[in-house]
């Protein structure tokens, strides 16, 4: 089983593992959400990060030990161990920040000093309006910044360009630092699309195109260990570590260097839309 979809701490299980992990304990588990802006998913209680969450990401605990919990993300079954205090309640969120950053406030007004910073996929529940800013249990949001959760952005490569410039943070999911996967699932999944958290993971989605298709906007392209998003014709967006961010390049600048580095050639394209 693949440890990164398994929800199994080595102690407890969820319950659907039964029959299929030796468990001391099975359990439903309980929802719970992220409270803080942004927590790293742990591949042990204060390891080495995996992943991220984000403000408003559920969060399925299982287990807890030492002060962090063990357990599976609602928006994409990445399973780790987060800090127990960056949880809150679960909430019902009906917004998402579709911004590259906003900011919480403690009033609806522009003078006021923020809160905290939120980043694009941030998710909130909003309890109402008042001016310019809506209201939620945690503060104030400009609502120029937030779109419904049920209209989802349609264009995964204009939400990749709003990161150009944030820069490269190997297992970032944010606009403080994000990495190729964290740049692709977090494009994709402003636009509705389902998305897992790593790339090999990624390489599933979608269709291959037919083979001497051009490469469309919106198209994944994959190389060993990397993902980069087509932009348009022979040009890119993807976070890398050559430039330490996110950046817009040639296909084909991208591919020769890669193959010079030993990586090898492109080894998958995908079309979700």
């Amino acid at each position: 089983m693949d440890r990164r979809l398994t929800p199994f701490s080595g102690r407890v299980a969820h319950v659907s593992l039964r029959g299929q992990v030796a468990a001391e304990r099975f359990a439903e588990g309980e929802w719970r959400a992220v409270a803080w802006p942004l927590a790293d998913l742990e591949r042990e209680p204060g390891g080495a990060r995996d992943r991220q969450v984000l403000f408003g990401d559920r969060f399925l605990v299982l287990d807890r030990q030492g002060g962090h919990v063990f357990g599976q993300a609602g928006k994409d079954g990445y399973c780790g161990w987060l800090a127990e205090a960056a949880l809150g309640p679960d909430i019902a969120a009906s917004h998402f920040v579709a911004a590259p950053a906003t900011h919480l406030y403690p009033e609806p007004r522009v003078q006021a000093r923020e809160l905290a910073g939120l980043s694009l996929g941030a998710r909130l529940a909003v309890e109402g309006v008042e001016g310019a800013f809506v209201r939620t249990a945690a503060g104030y949001v400009p609502a120029a910044h937030l779109r419904p959760l049920a209209e989802p952005m349609d264009d995964p490569a204009a939400v990749a360009a709003l990161f150009l410039g944030t820069p490269y943070l190997w297992g970032g999911n944010s606009r403080a630092g994000i990495d190729c996967s964290g740049l692709v699932q977090a494009a994709l999944l402003a636009c509705g699309i389902a998305c897992p958290g790593d790339s090999d993971l990624q390489a599933a989605l979608g269709r291959e195109p037919a083979p001497g298709e051009a490469p469309a906007r919106g198209d994944l392209i994959f190389w060993k260990g990397h993902v980069a998003i087509v932009e348009g014709p022979g040009m890119i967006l993807h976070a890398t570590g050559h430039a330490m961010a996110v950046v817009r390049e040639p296909l084909a600048t991208v591919t020769e260097r890669i193959a010079a580095q030993g990586h090898g050639p492109v080894t998958a394209r995908r079309r979700t839309g």
